[in-house]
């Protein structure tokens, strides 16, 4: 068995306790972070690898963004494409070299697209539809089993979000996102593994909002995700949330994902 887990943790260096609580307590064999607001200088190399996580990619950047994957499985780096076109750290792609070997495991982290749903009126939404655009251009030269993991800033569907009709005009709920994923999606076979772990309609949340989350309101939305080339997913045996996470002192507004393959 191999277990991948995938978390935003919005700042790897304030939640690192957090971090380490969810190693020992789930220990994946891969763990894929992002929004780790830190150069890969700052990044917290040492304490990952006293928890046996010694191989690291990362690929960051001062104050915002960045992705990083640590493991206790041999990796390398095979790629990190800037589909936002800008420079950010947004990606990187990993090789499994160990047990799993022959799997890629891509560590993505969509932008959020700003607060209105207009290309014209707000750059942040359509450069968020390009680098979707930009990502299914990528895996039309996919070959090997692969993972692609991490925030994508969308919830898809219906039952994804607390209340459908009410985000239909809130950025990452908007038909024109959920359109241009559902492109990347079936172009490419995808399979989401949480949807076919946790079927729809069922309740499976990755975020909240702090302010709705203090108010003990469940205002939640799935826009964490694990999607699986075809030939990798039958391999799937078990996809979770850690939903108990949002509830730790200080918490990401995002809890992690994790699914276990039988490779």
């Amino acid at each position: 068995m191999v277990t991948i887990a995938s978390w935003n943790i919005n700042s790897v260096r304030l939640r690192m306790s957090q971090v380490a609580r969810l190693l020992v307590q789930e220990a994946p064999d891969v763990l894929c972070l992002q929004e780790i607001k830190c150069q890969e200088h700052q990044f917290p190399a040492e304490a990952f690898a006293e928890l046996g996580y010694v191989h690291q990619v990362i690929h960051g950047q001062k104050g915002y963004h960045g992705v990083a994957t640590v493991s206790r499985i041999p990796l390398r780096e095979c790629s990190r494409h800037d589909w936002q076109d800008n420079g950010e750290a947004r990606h990187v792609g990993v090789e499994l070299l160990g047990p799993g070997g022959g799997m890629v495991l891509e560590n993505v982290y969509i932008p959020a697209g700003g607060d209105t749903p207009d290309r014209e009126a707000n750059p942040k939404f359509g450069q968020k539809l390009d680098f979707i655009e930009r990502m299914t251009r990528w895996a039309d030269a996919l070959d090997r089993p692969t993972l692609i993991v991490g925030d994508f800033n969308i919830a898809p569907l219906d039952c994804d979000v607390y209340d459908h009709k009410a985000l239909l005009k809130v950025v990452s709920h908007t038909p024109v996102e959920v359109e241009t994923l559902d492109r990347f999606r079936y172009a490419h076979g995808w399979v989401d593994l949480g949807r076919e772990h946790i079927p729809a309609p069922g309740r499976c949340y990755s975020w909240w909002s702090y302010r709705a989350y203090w108010r003990k309101k469940d205002q939640g939305r799935r826009l964490d995700h694990m999607w699986a080339s075809p030939e990798l997913a039958p391999h799937a045996r078990a996809h979770r949330v850690i939903e108990e996470t949002r509830d730790w002192e200080q918490p990401s507004d995002h809890v992690p994902l994790v699914t276990e393959f039988a490779l």
